[in-house]
């Protein structure tokens, strides 16, 4: 068996953590990549670390730090299933503590080796598109937005639904989310909170001039965002996988093909909301 670990950067308590966890794992015949960031703090012998990208096969891949990690893991690791510990304040994808990693590990390692597979669930990723280019795919959130926030700036934008126009108008840009995405960049742009058990896409206008509220639609519905006015605009994918397009131009975004999957326990998402505060 294969298991890869990536910790948060620059955070000595995570690449601890991974070490301890990466001893273990050998001692019981594992195999175990570790991230080239986390291998670079460890007494490990000279590109002994791997890109994120390098663990795609693993059985598992185990992401320390905070909700930022697991974004980070998620965009190397593609469908391999993630277990999460959490070091951060809130960890809306990340349900282990440190002092269970290593339980938690064993007991889906332990089950990976009774049945051949990894028990996790799939978490929808929202992929944007455009005319010979596609983003790499978002566990958060797409946000398409013009070449300067702030008042006088932004862009024209147009926001259609399975071709329907929804909204338009000036606006800094607009924001697409996933459920799970709901809580974070959304959230603070004054989108709602949705539960991820629920099935949908959440738009929402950023500082627009006239704006539309906030709309939950179908995860089956295809998004398109028309851009005018500008003399660049930027898609980004998970605050991270940026593509700068020139305008006129026309993106649509959806659910991608192959979704993350959420490895160990469930994470308590109302638990979760209370460390908002």
């Amino acid at each position: 068996m294969q298991v890869g670990i990536v910790a948060q950067k620059d955070n000595a308590r995570a690449a601890n953590l991974a070490d301890e966890l990466r001893g273990t794992l050998r001692d019981e015949g594992v195999d175990v990549l570790v991230d080239c960031a986390t291998a670079s703090e460890l007494p490990l012998d000279e590109g002994s670390g791997v890109d994120p990208t390098a663990m795609a096969d693993c059985d598992l891949v185990v992401s320390i730090g905070g909700d930022g990690t697991f974004l980070f893991t998620a965009r190397g690791v593609g469908s391999t299933p993630i277990l999460g510990v959490n070091l951060g304040e809130v960890g809306f994808l990340n349900a282990v503590s440190p002092a269970d990693a290593e339980s938690a590990v064993r007991e889906e390692l332990e089950h990976a080796r009774r049945t051949g597979s990894v028990r996790s669930h799939p978490v929808p990723r929202l992929e944007a598109r455009g005319d010979g280019w596609t983003l790499t795919p978002a566990v958060n959130e797409i946000v398409v937005q013009g070449p300067q926030r702030g008042h006088g700036q932004g862009c024209t934008v147009e926001v259609r639904v399975d071709g329907t126009l929804y909204t338009g108008g000036h606006a800094d840009g607009v924001l697409v989310s996933t459920p799970t995405g709901s809580t974070a960049y959304n959230l603070s742009e004054g989108g709602p909170l949705v539960h991820p058990a629920v099935d949908g896409l959440v738009v929402t206008e950023m500082c627009a001039t006239e704006s539309m509220p906030s709309i939950v639609v179908g995860s089956d519905r295809t998004l398109s965002v028309r851009v005018d006015d500008a003399a660049r605009c930027y898609v980004i994918s998970d605050g991270k996988g940026t593509r700068t397009v020139k305008p006129p131009t026309r993106i649509e975004i959806g659910v991608a093909d192959e979704p993350a999957r959420l490895a160990g326990p469930p994470v308590d998402f109302f638990e979760a909301l209370g460390k908002l505060d």
